[in-house]
């Protein structure tokens, strides 16, 4: 079985990411466009998008003179992978810690709480 690759992307890595995942290939002046947060420079994300597909995150193809990119890798992907490296690395592999401490940091609604006990139950029932 082949291991699952691991990621570790920072802020605008991410924000960049979920541009892409969410309004699939896009050029750089739309990746610009649609980013959450403070604007950032065209050369800023164009930069950045150059060295994530350096790393294999996403890929391109030409469009007259544009690039357009699409992200290579899925969002599932992505996701798995940095919340185990947060619990392996911050927690010491302990996803009862990790848990119990943002029940403690975050304000956690009464429909959050029965979802995560409803996930729960849904998990002893495979075991």
């Amino acid at each position: 079985m082949e291991t699952p690759r691991r990621f570790r992307l920072g802020d605008l890595q991410l924000r960049i990411m979920r541009v892409l995942w969410s309004s699939g290939p896009a050029t750089v002046a739309q990746v610009q466009e649609h980013l959450e947060g403070e604007p950032l420079a065209y050369t800023t994300v164009a930069t950045m998008l150059r060295k994530m597909e350096d790393r294999g995150l996403v890929g391109h193809r030409k469009n007259q003179r544009r690039f357009v990119y699409r992200a290579t890798v899925s969002e599932q992907d992505v996701t798995r992978s940095m919340a185990d490296d947060l619990v392996d690395r911050v927690f010491e592999g302990s996803l009862a810690d990790a848990v119990s401490h943002l029940l403690e940091i975050r304000e956690v609604s009464r429909e959050e709480l029965t979802r995560l006990e409803q996930l729960i139950r849904e998990r002893k029932r495979k075991r």
